[in-house]
């Protein structure tokens, strides 16, 4: 089990979120107020803060004092655990995971580790998420 660290919006794409203390999340379309919600298949970003672990020494500290670009930094479950299929309930909602990374890498800041390290997925019930959150991974004993 683990725990919602940080929910993250923004209102247009491309640029840095706002962290927030809770959130809605809308079944089929994603986070209340995030541009990125929508009817498609990465409703949702998901990173799971271990995985800073892979950044490069060389870019630790442009990657890691950037802001958030994901919607939720997640911790507790091993980044080996989020594959592709897998379903989480975050707080109230749940989600799916379809993708890991993004078709095309970017070289700089939190999206050098979001495209490469970040969960991507649609919302299948909606629900309030809160930071402090318990993120379950369903379907595990």
């Amino acid at each position: 089990m683990g725990k919602v660290i940080s929910i993250n919006i923004s209102e247009k794409r491309g640029i840095e979120k706002t962290s927030v203390d809770e959130v809605e999340v809308l079944m089929g379309w994603g986070l209340k107020g995030d541009a990125h919600g929508g009817d498609w298949d990465r409703q949702v970003s998901i990173l799971p803060i271990e995985t800073e672990a892979n950044v490069p020494p060389e870019k630790k500290e442009e990657v890691l004092k950037g802001g958030y670009t994901e919607n939720f930094t997640i911790e507790g479950i091993a980044p080996e655990k989020l594959g592709v299929g897998k379903k989480l309930r975050i707080g109230d909602a749940e989600v799916v995971i379809l993708y890991i990374g993004k078709e095309q890498f970017k070289e700089h800041g939190r999206p050098y580790l979001v495209s490469r390290e970040g969960r991507f997925g649609k919302v299948l019930k909606g629900g309030k998420v809160k930071s402090g959150d318990e993120v379950i991974l369903l379907g595990e004993k």
